[in-house]
């Protein structure tokens, strides 16, 4: 047995179409976009009543995929608590991008914030932390030379 790739990276949001505008102001493509019900979902997340709508987004290179998924039923009554680069269970999604400080004040129009700041790591690499919608953390990193 062994692992042949990671899939997609699933992300469950409230506001679709932010998180959607968002991620395609990133760069990301729209692949497909469904309404998903019935026992058979219900019986793989383990949820009644389930219904959803989600909207699979790729890579313009084709190498990975992000799920976003709007569940209207059953809803998560908890609002969404911000969470921390060190907040136990959390997660981010990095990308390679070209011109980091032209993606991030790009992202800035869209309502993304910046956790610190751009850093040059040992002139390798250009690094930042961005908080989308739904809270989404994002790690962007620019190969330098």
């Amino acid at each position: 047995m062994k692992i042949k790739r990671i899939d997609h990276v699933g992300i469950i949001v409230k506001d679709l179409s932010a998180a959607k505008d968002f991620f395609l102001e990133l760069g990301l493509e729209v692949l497909g976009e469904a309404e998903v019900q019935g026992e058979w979902v219900e019986r793989i997340i383990g949820l009644d009543d389930v219904r959803e709508t989600i909207v699979m987004l790729g890579m313009p290179c084709g190498e990975a995929t992000l799920e976003l998924v709007k569940f209207h039923t059953p809803l998560d009554e908890k609002e969404i608590q911000p969470t921390f680069a060190n907040t136990l269970g959390s997660q981010h999604i990095a990308f390679t991008v070209e011109d980091i400080e032209a993606v991030v004040a790009k992202l800035e129009k869209k309502g993304a914030e910046l956790f610190g700041e751009i850093i040059n790591y040992k002139n390798l690499y250009k690094l930042c932390y961005v908080r989308g919608p739904e809270g989404v953390m994002i790690e962007l990193a620019e190969k330098m030379g």
